[in-house]
């Protein structure tokens, strides 16, 4: 998997967003749509999606992390917040920061705050309250193995089971989409039972019609369909219409989440130059209002962990 052509890509939008020396996020959103870089995603790999995002993620920490300009750091810092927002994956994949990324994000957000960029924190808080970040140990920044990327991904994945077999567990929908109705109905039995009916009803029939005139009671005979073999039609049409459920939810008779695409791009949030506050538009078209203050005490609470 090649990523090169992507982390240029990356390169260039910060590098141009640096030279204007640029602070604020309505300058750096006005670069991202002028290149249309949420069509950075179109060309993206069809297999290791995990690998893919996180390589992008890390290019970013990368220069926000770096001794370069605060303009340049900044633009990694806004880039790898629309690079979440935007991604076409859903569920999205986490930010994966370390002990030593998260400690140099609290010593930026200190230097922000000082020079008065009180977009920063409001910022950080969004993406803690979000949940955008997997914090771990190990710290993946100049190392291109792809098996720790795989690992985290699988990580990740395993919480995500996790919170599903939950959310599944002693539900009426969780008993229903795994209800097996033949049998529950006990279907083999029934078509038994039926079966054995039809018989001992063909040959008490027989045996009456020796004695006495039956020609009234043949129709009892010509039924097309026995019991049991209704049943199981209804079986198959539970089985088709569960299916069905599986395909259009995503979700697997073993509750294994799947991964859908969805091209809709990300909302963007916009400052208010004026009173430096931050307003967030989710996609439920929304707007939260965060203090610029608020969030870096959760930071360091999670530091301290």
């Amino acid at each position: 998997m090649d990523l090169a052509p992507f982390k240029l890509d990356i390169d260039e939008l910060l590098d141009d967003y640096a030279k204007e020396h640029c602070m604020s996020f309505t300058d750096f959103k006005r670069a991202w749509m002028a290149k249309k870089f949420s069509y950075i995603y179109e060309g993206r790999p069809k297999t290791n999606s995990g690998v893919f995002m996180q390589s992008l993620f890390l290019h970013c920490i990368g220069h926000m992390a770096s001794q370069s300009s605060l303009s340049q750091r900044l633009a990694g810092l806004y880039c790898l917040y629309c690079l979440y927002e935007c991604q076409p994956y859903k569920p999205h994949f986490k930010i994966y920061l370390s002990l030593e990324e998260s400690k140099q994000l609290k010593e930026f957000i200190v230097e922000a705050k000082q020079r008065g960029i009180g977009l920063v924190p409001a910022l950080v808080k969004r993406m803690l309250d979000k949940g955008m970040f997997l914090f771990g140990f190990i710290n993946l920044l100049g190392d291109h193995g792809a098996k720790q990327v795989d690992e985290l991904n699988a990580f990740q994945t395993k919480r995500v089971k996790l919170a599903c077999d939950k959310l599944f567990a002693n539900t009426q929908i969780g008993r229903y989409t795994h209800t097996d109705l033949g049998e529950e109905l006990e279907l083999d039995t029934i078509k038994k039972l039926s079966m054995d009916y039809a018989k001992a009803k063909e040959l008490a029939l027989t045996e009456v019609s020796q004695t006495v005139d039956v020609e009234d009671a043949k129709h009892i005979l010509q039924n097309d369909k026995l019991l049991g073999d209704r049943v199981e039609e209804i079986v198959k049409e539970w089985d088709a219409q569960k299916e069905e459920f599986y395909q259009n939810t995503g979700v697997s008779p073993g509750d294994e989440l799947a991964v859908v695409d969805n091209d809709e791009p990300g909302e963007f949030l916009y400052e208010n130059d004026s009173h430096a506050e931050l307003a967030v538009i989710d996609n439920d078209k929304s707007g939260e209002f965060y203090d610029e203050n608020d969030g870096f005490d959760e930071l360091d609470q999670l530091l301290l962990e």
